[in-house]
């Protein structure tokens, strides 16, 4: 690998840390058992406020998107996304475990979240820059393999450092849970420590604009692009298509570990060994996904992993025992990086030259956009049958929809997956 290609890949390791730690196995489940007054209620409060993000997330994505490329500050907006995630992440240290907090738990991890995913579209849109057509697939591959990675390191170093030790070290009062609450901290800092490299070694491509020009042209230049979707068919259904399974995987990762908390009685300690689990099956599969994917194509490859997730996501609902769920979830892993880094790089190819974090801001707006749907569609259903079981089940309805319009796609000759060199 080249300088640039890792450069660009360790940033995977650096941003991973948030959506493992805070969005998907500790905080939330914090928020659930910790601040929220029950977990079914705590499930429909975690769900409202991701829908309400998902919304701004789908609003602000593409402008802002383009925006970078008129402007050439893609770098420049990643620094600034990256400072704010680290910032409002570390805020959550202020929320203590009482329902008088919830609402600042909330708004922490809810523009935290905003930050996070407006930052990927800057540095996404940065892959075409730092590597060949041909290895779009493998060096996305190898940036998801690294952002399991650098979840497992964090988890790992949360579990050993603050979780696990009682009583507690550095002075923590675990009755306020505060060794809980400072995983958050882990996080901001990682997140500064280890997100440098890619603003060092990929300088923007375009020449830099003032942010007034580059307001203007990036408004222009979404309405080109919007224009233009209505002639790019495999765009288009790539997009609709993603709008829902995106929706389904965000769901299952926003709450998973608020479903093992409420139905398996997950503590914290044993919800951390399960995020390790799922982060070392997932490194692997992200890292031989991209391989998979130069032979069988980017959409082939997402529309595999969506089917074995339907399969095991249905399978994790309808066990009992938590040995039972634990080895479903430990397999669903191996699935999550093959769909997500052949979506990035599927997008890659189809963006057109000079457009890319426009388009990247589609394809985040993609994931977002209806980000609301399924939050919401999970906390009523909650609500209504008074049921975690029922309220999970969304996801495989998401995953559904999204594998059936993916099937339609037909991407131009050699756009999915260029000649090999």
């Amino acid at each position: 690998m080249t300088r640039r290609e890792w450069a660009w890949s360790s940033y995977d390791w650096a941003n991973s840390a948030f959506p493992t730690v805070v969005s998907t196995f500790v905080i939330a489940a914090y928020f659930t058992k910790g601040i929220a007054p029950d977990p079914v209620t705590g499930q429909v409060m975690w769900g409202w406020m991701q829908a309400l993000v998902g919304l701004s997330i789908g609003l602000l994505s593409p402008l802002l998107g383009a925006i970078a490329d008129a402007g050439g500050r893609r770098r420049a907006m990643l620094l600034i996304t990256t400072l704010l995630t680290a910032f409002f992440t570390a805020g959550i240290w202020f929320a203590l475990p009482e329902p008088g907090y919830a609402m600042w738990a909330l708004l922490c991890v809810g523009l935290g979240t905003l930050c996070f995913e407006l930052g990927t579209v800057f540095y996404n849109a940065m892959l075409t820059e730092v590597t060949t057509p041909a290895r779009l697939g493998r060096i996305s591959g190898i940036g998801w393999a690294l952002g399991y990675a650098g979840g497992l390191a964090c988890l790992v170093l949360c579990l050993i450092l603050l979780v696990q030790p009682d009583p507690a070290h550095f002075g923590l009062d675990r009755d306020k849970a505060e060794h809980v609450r400072a995983t958050a901290l882990v996080v901001g800092g990682w997140l500064l420590l280890f997100g440098w490299p890619v603003l060092i070694a990929v300088p923007d491509a375009a020449a830099r604009q003032p942010w007034g020009v580059a307001a203007r042209d990036g408004l222009a230049e979404l309405g080109r692009v919007l224009r233009q979707l209505p002639h790019q068919p495999a765009v288009m259904r790539f997009i609709l298509a993603r709008f829902f399974y995106t929706d389904g995987l965000n769901v299952l990762f926003a709450f998973g570990a608020v479903f093992a908390a409420g139905v398996f009685q997950m503590g914290f300690e044993e919800i951390l060994l399960f995020g390790i689990a799922l982060n070392v099956t997932g490194g692997i599969g992200a890292f031989s996904g991209g391989w998979v994917e130069e032979r069988l194509g980017a959409r082939t490859t997402v529309l595999i992993a969506l089917v074995a997730l339907m399969t095991l996501g249905a399978g994790m609902l309808l066990v009992e025992t938590k040995s039972a769920f634990w080895m479903l979830g430990v397999m669903l892993g191996l699935f999550f990086g093959p769909a997500q880094a052949a979506s990035r790089s599927l997008m890659a190819h189809l963006a057109p030259k000079g457009e890319v974090a426009a388009y990247f801001g589609l394809y985040a707006l993609s994931g977002r956009a209806t980000g609301f749907i399924g939050p919401a569609a999970l906390a009523m259903v909650t609500s209504l049958f008074g049921s975690q079981h029922a309220g999970m089940a969304v996801v495989l309805v998401m995953l559904g929809i999204g594998a059936a319009i993916l099937a339609t796609v037909r991407p131009t000759a050699g756009r999915e997956r260029p000649p090999q060199p």
